[in-house]
């Protein structure tokens, strides 16, 4: 990604700027900011609404916001690097395109933090750079339908959903169009699957296609595609989930790693949903799984009162080659605080989690903190 190149002088004065432009934001457009409810864009999923917020969540949510502006307006002049595929899964840091998915991935975010910021803000050079990535992006990516590959196109989805009613059209036809393929893409390869699924359509790759479809679903208001979300994310707790609330693949990775990168995509469903007046937390499937239960059975590891030894025993070769990669998180013990995020977003579908995202870390991510801020 280009980096805006000014003299040490000139940034100084951008953040100084910024800075007392976010103070007085602060100050005059406090519901705009804390509850991101602006009068010009309302998309079909309204992810990112939000309830009225106390004072000190109203502060941690101010300083969020200032950082995206400044973040966003470091980057104004950029111009967009979209890839035509994105590619890290199976590959090791360093190995095919796995440095340059990792940089182009971080665009993604930026197109959600600079959508945040415009809500935030209502400056119209924030909305004109969403629409300048979002358009680039969707002209260019071409969906492979690997999720563990495109999993971070749930930032794409977000930027467009937070941005949808006031983007020019045609941005917003391309990005329509990109998102039906996208998730129509998906569902047919899913129906397409011999019953009952099996193997990666039925571990964390699963999950991480029913975020995409829902996600998808719910921010085109698509209602054939949010019956096909709804339906395969029952089919995804029958087959990922026990009874007892451990998921597949924990019993496949012994990794609480996958645990959590199990049940985050399904989280985020699951908010998609909760958007539109839909409970996926309690909902059930016919062995008695639910989301809900495997954020209970994971919490005890969360609160530091049961540990585990990472991938001991995984069936799964490549983790054995990260491990002597020397892969951050693929050996020792399991850190609780990779459920930080996780926690953060199910305490926004029940408050109740709420004491365990606070004791793994004080804040949620700065983008989760502006765009679902802490329920009181």
């Amino acid at each position: 990604m280009a980096v805006v190149r000014n003299s040490a002088t000139q940034q100084s004065r951008v953040v100084e700027r910024l800075s007392r432009t976010a103070s007085k934001a602060a100050l005059t457009l406090a519901p705009l900011i804390f509850g991101l409810v602006s009068s010009v864009a309302h998309a079909a999923m309204n992810f990112c609404a939000a309830p009225a917020l106390q004072n000190g969540e109203r502060e941690d949510a101010t300083s969020s916001v200032h950082a995206m502006i400044v973040e966003a307006q470091a980057h104004m002049n950029d111009d967009p690097h979209p890839l035509v595929r994105l590619h890290t899964e199976g590959t090791l840091p360093h190995e095919g395109i796995y440095d340059a998915s990792v940089d182009a991935e971080k665009e993604l975010d930026l197109m959600r933090d600079t959508a945040l910021a415009w809500r935030a803000t209502g400056d119209p050079r924030f909305l004109k750079m969403v629409d300048r990535f979002l358009l680039a992006w969707v002209k260019t990516y071409e969906p492979s339908l690997n999720p563990i590959d495109e999993t971070r196109l749930d930032s794409l989805i977000l930027a467009y959903d937070l941005t949808a009613s006031a983007l020019t059209a045609s941005t917003r036809n391309a990005t329509v169009s990109f998102l039906q393929d996208l998730g129509e893409g998906y569902i047919a390869d899913v129906d397409s699957r011999k019953r009952p699924l099996d193997q990666n359509y039925a571990n964390n790759w699963q999950s991480h296609r029913v975020k995409l479809i829902a996600m998808t679903a719910f921010a085109l208001d698509d209602r054939k595609m949010i019956d096909a979300a709804r339906r395969l994310f029952v089919v995804q707790l029958q087959n990922n989930i026990g009874g007892d609330g451990q998921v597949r693949d924990f019993g496949e990775r012994d990794a609480l790693h996958y645990v959590v990168y199990d049940l985050e995509p399904l989280t985020m469903a699951a908010l998609a949903a909760r958007r539109h007046r839909i409970d996926w937390l309690t909902q059930r499937a016919q062995n008695g799984a639910s989301l809900q239960a495997a954020l209970n059975w994971l919490a005890p590891y969360a609160l530091g009162k049961q540990s585990h030894e990472e991938f001991v025993k995984s069936q799964v070769p490549f983790d054995a080659k990260r491990r002597e990669a020397g892969v951050p998180g693929f050996s020792g013990e399991w850190d609780p605080k990779s459920a930080t995020t996780l926690f953060y977003l199910a305490s926004r579908l029940d408050k109740r989690y709420l004491p365990i995202a606070q004791k793994l870390a004080a804040k949620p991510p700065a983008w989760l903190g502006v765009c679902l801020p802490t329920p009181s």
